[in-house]
C-alpha cells in the first residue's frame, strides 16, 4: 500500500512526494532519463514527443525502459502510481484510433510529454491504459495514479466502466477503495479540528481537556487504505504554507511520516508484513528529487541540474554530496 500528497509553498510551488509501503523492494534506484534518450514505447504514439522533458524519479530499468514508481520532470509535472488490486481493470489488448499506453509506462508517459496538469487531462481524454506486461518476469501491477503541478492534481483509475480522471481537491492518494470513495468519507470527519476544544458541562461536573490535540479525537490511527487517506487529508490540509525549500521538504516528510507504516503492524494475506519501504519527495521549485528509505533515515537529494542531460537512455544517479 502507499500514501501519495502533494502541496505548494507559500510562492506557489509544488511539493510532490509519496511513501511506498510493500513487503519487499525490488532494487529500486533513482533514475533520470534525459531528454533524447532512445527508450522502447509498448504501441506506436504518433503524439509522442521526438525530444521530451527530463524525468526524475524512483524505479528501475528493464529493456531499456524506466519503470517508474514515482518521477518528476523539469517543467514541474509530478506523477506517482499506488497500488489498486481490487479495482484496477485495464485495457486487455490496444485500442484502435486511441492513444495507448501500457501501464508499466504510464507515469514516463506522462513525465516525459507533458509540460502541466491541463496538457494531461486534454491527453487523457484519448487515452487507453493497456495490460501489456513489460516482460514475462514483470508482470503488470493493479495501480492508480496521483499526478499533480502547481495548479492541482488529479487521480487516474481505470476500472470497470474506463478510465475515470477525478479531480483532487484534498491533493491525497492512498489505496482502495477508489477515489470517490475515499472523498466522500471524508464527510464522516467534519468534526476534526486542529484547535482545543472548549470545557464541557455535564451537569455539576466541569470537564476540562486534558491537552492540545484533542481536536483531532477519532482521527484513525489504523493502517488501511481508507485511515491513512483521512489522516493524510487532514495533516496536510492544516499543516502550515512554508516558504524556503529546507521547510517545505521537511514538510512534505513530516506529512508521510504521520501515515508511515513501521514493520509488525501491517500483515498480509501470506503472513509477510508490509512496511514504509521509503519517502520521497519532488521540489518543483528546485528540481531537486528527494528520498530517504525505512532503514536509513537520512534525506538525500538528487538535483536534476547535478544529471547529465545529453545522455541517450536512462541512468542511475547518487546522491548529491
Amino acid at each position: 500500500m502507499c500514501t501519495g500528497i502533494r502541496f505548494t509553498s507559500t510562492s506557489g510551488a509544488m511539493y510532490f512526494g509519496r511513501n511506498l509501503d510493500w513487503t519487499q523492494g525490488y532494487g529500486e534506484r533513482v533514475v533520470m532519463t534525459p531528454p533524447a534518450a532512445k527508450v522502447p514505447s509498448a504501441f506506436e504514439r504518433l503524439e509522442d514527443l521526438e525530444r521530451g522533458y527530463a524525468v526524475i524519479g524512483m524505479g528501475i530499468v528493464a529493456k531499456g525502459v524506466p519503470l517508474y514508481f514515482d518521477c518528476g520532470n523539469e517543467a514541474g509535472l509530478a506523477v506517482a502510481g499506488l497500488n489498486f488490486p481490487q479495482s484496477a481493470r485495464y485495457a486487455s489488448e490496444h485500442v484502435h484510433g486511441a492513444i495507448n499506453v501500457a501501464a508499466y509506462e504510464f507515469p514516463f508517459w506522462v513525465a516525459r510529454n507533458f509540460s502541466s496538469l491541463e496538457e494531461v487531462r486534454e491527453a487523457l481524454k484519448r487515452v487507453v491504459i493497456v495490460a501489456k506486461p513489460v516482460s514475462e518476469q514483470l508482470p503488470v501491477a493493479n495501480l492508480h495514479w496521483i499526478i499533480g503541478d502547481a495548479t492541482g492534481s488529479v487521480v487516474v483509475e481505470c476500472a470497470e466502466g474506463g478510465l475515470r480522471v477525478w479531480e483532487n481537491d484534498v491533493d491525497v492518494l492512498t489505496n482502495e477503495p477508489d477515489f470517490g470513495w475515499q472523498r466522500t468519507n471524508l464527510r464522516n470527519y467534519l468534526t476534526l479540528s486542529d484547535g482545543e476544544p472548549a470545557p464541557a458541562s455535564w451537569g455539576r461536573a466541569q470537564l476540562p481537556v486534558f491537552g492540545s490535540g484533542m481536536g483531532m479525537h477519532g482521527i484513525p490511527g489504523d493502517y488501511s487504505g481508507p485511515s491513512r487517506f483521512v489522516k493524510a487529508a487532514f495533516v496536510n490540509a492544516h499543516y502550515p504554507a512554508q516558504e524556503d525549500e529546507r521547510a517545505n521538504v521537511t514538510r512534505l516528510f513530516r506529512t508521510l511520516g504521520s501515515v508511515a507504516v513501521p514493520d509488525g503492524c501491517a500483515q498480509m494475506a501470506d503472513g509477510s508484513f508490509e512496511r514504509t519501504l521509503y519517502t520521497s519527495c519532488f521540489s518543483a521549485a528546485s528540481l531537486t528529487y528527494y528520498h530517504a528509505a525505512y532503514d536509513d533515515l537520512k534525506i538525500r537529494a538528487y538535483p536534476l541540474a547535478s544529471c547529465d542531460m545529453n545522455g541517450s537512455a536512462p541512468m542511475v544517479v547518487e546522491p548529491a554530496a
